[in-house]
C-alpha cells in the first residue's frame, strides 16, 4: 500500500494544478492527445524550461525526452504512460532491442522533473515465466540516462519486474512508489531516495524473488544508489527471507567498477533475507567467468528496522555514526540542490 503521506502529497498538488491551466505551455488529455506531440513542442522551444499537464488517463507511448528543462506533471496514479518492450523483442534494426532501449521513458538530457504519474513497463513478465520464454525479460520502466543531469521524480510510480528503474544520471527520487523484481533499481549514478516505497512483486512458480539494488557505481565515485527513510514491503505471496537487498553489478567487466547501494533509517518487511546482500557475476579481463561479492563492494546499511533488518554479519556491512553522517543529500548531489 502507498505511504498515505504520498498519497496526500500527491493530492494537494493536484487542485492547484489544475486551476493553473494558463501557466502550463502544453496541456494533454490522453482521450485525444499524446505525449509525444508535447515533447515535440518542447523540442521545438529550444531548451527553455517547458512544463506539460497531463490528464487522467492512459498513454500508450514509447518516448525520449530529447531537451532540457522539460517537466511533465501528472494528475495522479491514474494518469499512465505505459508501454510493452523487452531486451528479448526484435527491433526494427534486426537486433534484439536490449536492456538499455526497452524504456517507456527515457530522459536523455538535463534538468528533468516527473511528478504525479504512473510510468510502466506492461511486458508480461509472468506469462513469459510462466512459458519458459523468460530469456530477455528486462524490461525497463524509466531510463535516466548519463546526460539526463538533475534529474528529479516526485510522487511518481514507476511498476514493471526486472530492471525497472535504470539510473545513470545524478537524480533524487522522492516519495515513489517503485515496484519490480530483479535488480529493480540499477546503474551507475549518485541518485538520492528518500520517502520512498519498495515493493517486490510476486511471480507464480518462482524460488527466488530477487534483488532491490544493483549498482554498476564507478570506483572514484564516492556515492551511489543510496536509500533514505525508504520502506521495503512486499506484495502478497512473497515468501520470508526471498530476497537479497542487491547485488554489485560489474557491467561489461568494468574492473573500475565496485557499485555502491547504501540503506540509511529504512523499515525492512520480513522478505528480506538475513544476508542481506550477494554476489553477482561478470567475466573477467582475460574472459573468464568471476564473482563480485558483497565484501568487495561497497553495500551497507544504517539504522535498518522492521523484520527484515540486521543482523550484522560479513556480507551485511552496517555504517558507523561517523561513517552514516557523510550520507547526506547535499553531499550525494553536490551542487544541485535536488529541486527542492
Amino acid at each position: 500500500m502507498v505511504d498515505r503521506r504520498t498519497v496526500l502529497a500527491g493530492a494537494l498538488m493536484l487542485p492547484m494544478a489544475a486551476r493553473a491551466e494558463d501557466s502550463w505551455d502544453a496541456i494533454v488529455d490522453p482521450r485525444t492527445d499524446t505525449l509525444g506531440k508535447a515533447l515535440e513542442q518542447a523540442a521545438a522551444a529550444g531548451g527553455r524550461p517547458f512544463r506539460i499537464l497531463v490528464r487522467e488517463g492512459v498513454l500508450i507511448e514509447k518516448l525520449t525526452i530529447t531537451v532540457p528543462n522539460v517537466t511533465i506533471v501528472g494528475s495522479g496514479q491514474g494518469t499512465i504512460l505505459s508501454f510493452g518492450t523487452y531486451a528479448g523483442l526484435k527491433h526494427p534494426d534486426g537486433n534484439n532491442w536490449g536492456t538499455f532501449r526497452t524504456g517507456t521513458l527515457t530522459i536523455a538530457a538535463p534538468g528533468t522533473t516527473l511528478r504525479n504519474l504512473t510510468i510502466r513497463n506492461s511486458f508480461d513478465y509472468v506469462g513469459a515465466k510462466r512459458d519458459n520464454a523468460g530469456n530477455g525479460a528486462q524490461a525497463v520502466a524509466l531510463v535516466i540516462g548519463r546526460e539526463a543531469d538533475r534529474t528529479l521524480v516526485e510522487h511518481c510510480w514507476l511498476e514493471g519486474y526486472q530492471d525497472t528503474l535504470y539510473v545513470q544520471g545524478r537524480s533524487r527520487i522522492a516519495d515513489c512508489r517503485i515496484v519490480g523484481g530483479v535488480d529493480f533499481i540499477f546503474g551507475g549514478a549518485a541518485a538520492w531516495f528518500e520517502g520512498c516505497e519498495i515493493v517486490t512483486r510476486f511471480v507464480p512458480g518462482a524460488t527466488e524473488f530477487g534483488f532491490l539494488t544493483a549498482p554498476s557505481t564507478p570506483q572514484d565515485q564516492p556515492f551511489g544508489l543510496v536509500l533514505s527513510q525508504c520502506r521495503l514491503t512486499h506484495e502478497r505471496g512473497v515468501p520470508p527471507r526471498s530476497v537479497w537487498l542487491g547485488r554489485p553489478w560489474r557491467a561489461g567487466g568494468n574492473m573500475a567498477l565496485t557499485g555502491q547501494s547504501v540503506f540509511l533509517n529504512c523499515w525492512m518487511d520480513a522478505h528480506i533475507r538475513r544476508e542481506g546482500w550477494t554476489w553477482m557475476g561478470y567475466k573477467g579481463p582475460g574472459g573468464e567467468q568471476r564473482r563480485l561479492t558483497p565484501q568487495e563492494a561497497r553495500l551497507f546499511e544504517y539504522r535498518s528496522r522492521g523484520p527484515g533488518a540486521g543482523p550484522a554479519s560479513p556480507t551485511r556491512r552496517m555504517l558507523s555514526v561517523a561513517d552514516a553522517a557523510k550520507f547526506t543529500r547535499a553531499n550525494v548531489l553536490g551542487d544541485w540542490d535536488g529541486g527542492a
